[in-house]
């Protein structure tokens, strides 16, 4: 059983080494880890076993993250791309996210629906961007932060 022990952790390492998109991937394994243990007790099984079991499991299957939090769903300009704001809906039934309105205010009539949206996202972001990051992602241009706000014309 050691073997098996030492195989699963060689697995998990791949793993670590491909999931890169993962911020806290410690904390992805602990919770598997806690899963695991919680299934082998409530079925009164060694946790060994299933294991075993996963192994058989591609390490792609292991730790699913949706494409709106990887690198496929996002705009390299900025926000979400169609598949991003698709998955996420998937993700979050009742969603109305919706894409960004990327017109020059200057084309938006005033008082729409659209100049809103956009008036409202910037306030909230330029907001964000002030209290909730670091001076050097303030400044960085090549942020989500700064992308996003970049994309919406605030």
């Amino acid at each position: 059983m050691g073997n098996d022990r030492e195989m699963t952790l060689k697995t998990f390492k791949q793993l670590r080494e491909e999931v890169q998109s993962v911020t806290d991937v410690e904390e992805l394994f602990d919770l598997i880890e806690d899963v695991i243990e919680g299934i082998a007790k409530d079925n009164n099984v060694d946790s060994e076993f299933i294991w075993e079991d996963l192994e058989s499991v591609p390490d792609e299957e292991l730790i699913e993250v949706a494409a709106w939090q990887r690198k496929e769903g996002k705009n390299p300009e900025g926000g979400l791309n169609a598949k991003g704001i698709a998955a996420y809906r998937r993700e979050n039934p009742g969603s109305k996210l919706q894409m960004a309105v990327t017109t020059k205010p200057s084309k938006l009539k005033p008082g729409s629906k659209a100049a809103n949206r956009r008036k409202s996202f910037c306030a909230r972001m330029g907001g964000m961007k002030r209290r909730l990051t670091s001076a050097k992602t303030a400044r960085d241009p090549d942020s989500r932060i700064n992308k996003a706000l970049r994309k919406w014309n605030c």
